[in-house]
């Protein structure tokens, strides 16, 4: 086999790796991704069966319109965005009431008013989430850069975030919890309720841990537009790749990355098809992963930020449905959350995540047919060292949780389904060699979020970090965030 070359050699094919490349190349370097799957997308992938394209776990894409940062990358590297659906709202199903989380400010005002309340204390807590939504969101598409490491990063960010809003620095060790007791409104079971589902599926903590700054951005990320591509995934990740390819990027599937080694001014990336030489690398794999792939490289410094990630981590559970159309018709909307009950801890089927193909696109389904998602979050601990008879029990367990969950919505969901099947963590640790299975990011808090968070640079010249395991953290927003520091990095 002969040795192939870039500038970049990016490792890790999911929404960090591939817009930090894209970035990279579309500025003149040449680059490559290297991505162990046969498919691309990460934690933002898909996978196909039975002509049914299925997202494997993100099922939309965070703050793709002009302005916002999705929108940012693809006019930074010139691509044309794929053909998406805004959706203007989504139902979150409680035990008791019906509430629908809209994308029209207006709206989500009156909603909120009828269905949580709006009294005094209930309008001032209201008031003073919008008012750090409007604020932080405005940030996120800034220059924004955590943590702070030198003061070019303090002159950086004092310039992005200006005199108006210093004063949310205050905030910085304020969990979602501590704001809910300042207005007086934590006790209220319904509120707490749809806040503790949005904050777990954003920044995957409990309000008593969850920062706050980064838990008002994820219960409020529907109003910067959730975007659903025809195809799901699969239809952005055609466009994006096609458009990558086209200015020169090169994107090497099937290619698992077996180590990162430096000799000299360059770093060799030893894979199953041979190696690559690059002047730098972008490792947007786990942490943990990046330790274990090039610790001659990066040493000691990765230690800590495992040990952190370990206690953090968390996992999902999946069901995948391929159905006939008439299991899911009637429903105006194609995305729900479901709280199945008030007293019970979330995830595991209680706090679920329903998203359907939407009618008409025969890319992720056959014609006739619909693709149905369903997910929780689940700990890692519980999954792992089973034998296969209890596996095969848990596992058949998870999956009725999580179809009587989806009755809720639709009474005849997976009455007569052309696939059916069901991902564990050990599902996602055979597929994305994530140790344990731990997928989507870890569990924010305040000690290891924002200025605690894994930097980009760890202080190797030339190997950078990004993704979900890095600052700004989880999903697909954050990645793309993540990528512009990252691509900085290697600029500079």
């Amino acid at each position: 086999m002969g040795t192939e070359s870039a500038d970049v050699a990016v490792i890790g094919g999911g929404v960090a790796g591939m817009s930090t490349a894209a970035r990279l190349q579309a500025d003149g370097y040449s680059t490559v991704v290297l991505e162990q799957h046969h498919n691309i997308g990460g934690c933002a992938g898909y996978y196909e069966r039975a002509g049914f394209r299925f997202d494997v776990g993100a099922t939309t894409l965070v703050d793709f319109v002009p302005e916002g940062v999705g929108g940012q990358l693809l006019s930074a590297v010139g691509f044309d965005p794929p053909e998406m659906a805004i959706q203007d709202a989504y139902d979150v199903w409680l035990p008791d009431r019906t509430v629908t989380l809209y994308r029209d400010q207006a709206d989500w005002d009156a909603e909120r008013r009828t269905k949580l309340g709006d009294d005094e204390r209930h309008l001032a807590f209201y008031d003073f989430i919008d008012d750090l939504s409007a604020r932080l969101w405005r940030l996120t598409r800034t220059d924004v850069k955590m943590p702070i490491q030198s003061v070019g990063d303090l002159v950086r960010n004092a310039s992005a975030v200006g005199f108006r809003d210093l004063p949310l620095i205050r905030y910085l060790r304020w969990t979602m919890a501590d704001a809910m007791r300042a207005h007086d409104v934590y006790d209220d079971r319904p509120l707490r309720a749809v806040v503790s589902m949005l904050v777990e599926d954003t920044v995957h903590a409990a309000l008593d841990d969850a920062p706050l700054l980064n838990a008002v951005l994820g219960v409020t990320i529907r109003r910067t537009g959730l975007g659903r591509a025809t195809g799901g995934m699969y239809g952005f990740w055609q466009s994006f790749v096609d458009q990558y390819t086209d200015i020169g990027g090169r994107v090497e599937t099937g290619r698992t990355v077996r180590s990162v080694t430096r000799t000299g001014g360059d770093f060799r990336i030893d894979s199953t098809a041979g190696p690559v030489h690059a002047d730098q690398v972008v490792s947007t794999v786990p942490v943990p992963v990046t330790r274990s792939l090039a610790p001659t490289v990066v040493g000691d410094r990765l230690d800590e930020y495992c040990s952190m990630l370990q206690t953090h981590e968390g996992s999902a559970l999946m069901l995948f449905l391929g159905v006939p159309e008439a299991e899911v018709d009637g429903r105006e909307r194609t995305h729900h959350q479901i709280l199945r009950a008030y007293d019970e801890p979330l995830g595991n089927g209680n706090n679920m995540f329903v998203s359907v193909s939407a009618p008409g696109d025969d890319v992720s389904a056959p014609a006739g047919h619909r693709a149905v998602m369903l997910s929780t979050h689940c700990a890692v601990e519980p999954w792992q060292d089973l034998d296969e008879a209890t596996y095969e029990e848990e596992k058949a367990a998870a999956r009725e949780r999580l179809l009587a969950g989806g009755r809720t919505v639709y009474p005849d969901l997976g009455t007569d389904p052309v696939v059916s099947e069901m991902a564990t963590p050990a599902t996602y640790e055979q597929f994305t060699n994530r140790p344990r299975g731990a997928v989507g990011g870890y569990r924010q808090t305040p000690a290891n979020a924002n200025q605690g968070a894994v930097p980009q640079d760890v202080g190797v010249e030339g190997f950078y970090l990004a993704g979900d395991t890095t600052w700004p953290g989880l999903g697909t927003v954050a990645c793309v965030k993540g990528s512009e520091i990252a691509a900085d990095h290697v600029r500079d």
